[in-house]
């Protein structure tokens, strides 16, 4: 039998049924689904030093568990010294198994480790059925050994999902597990 994650198996037995119950889907395929997880990091600093990309790389591979790559700029910006073609940043899709399990890592063991947190801001959605997070330090992550980090920087989360509504995919993703602010 082939492993499968553990929200992969909530969302296909507990999730799907409650939000058919909530906004009554006739169809299984109606029902939202999380398509893939971005998680992008701009390096402002690597247009004087190249190494800060490869830590960078190494530290988004490290957290997401699937190699990152260089972001290149796309046009040349005087003012920042910046040449068209010069990397700038990293990012890193996840799909399938490893999405999920990024994310149950994510809900279980990263976001409570933040300090102050009392819940995700519920207005980071695009009005298409997707949601950006933003955090604010990579050490909340445990696969981040705190002694090897040169400099704290946050990064984007992007969930992209098949909802068609903003309301639809904040069922979806609190169904999975993403604790947002109780208004």
């Amino acid at each position: 039998m082939a492993y499968i994650p553990r929200l992969k198996q909530e969302y296909k037995d507990k999730v799907m049924s409650a939000l058919t119950e909530e906004f009554g889907y006739k169809n299984v395929m109606q029902v939202p689904k999380l398509t893939k997880i971005v998680i992008s990091r701009g390096v402002g600093g690597a247009v004087a030093d190249k190494k800060l990309i490869d830590y960078a790389i190494d530290e988004i591979t490290k957290i997401s568990g699937q190699k990152a790559v260089a972001t290149i700029s796309k046009k040349d910006v005087a003012s920042f010294k910046l040449r068209k073609g010069m990397p700038i940043g990293v990012k890193v899709t996840l799909r399938g198994e490893q999405m999920y399990e990024f994310l149950d890592r994510l809900v279980t063991s990263s976001l409570p480790r933040v300090r102050d947190f009392n819940g995700i801001k519920a207005n980071g959605f695009d009005g298409r059925g997707n949601y950006n997070l933003g955090i604010t330090e990579q050490i909340i992550f445990p696969e981040i050994d705190i002694d090897k980090v040169n400099k704290i920087s946050g990064m984007d989360i992007t969930f992209v999902t098949t909802a068609e509504t903003d309301k639809e995919a904040k069922s979806l993703l609190t169904e999975l597990g993403l604790p947002f602010k109780k208004n």
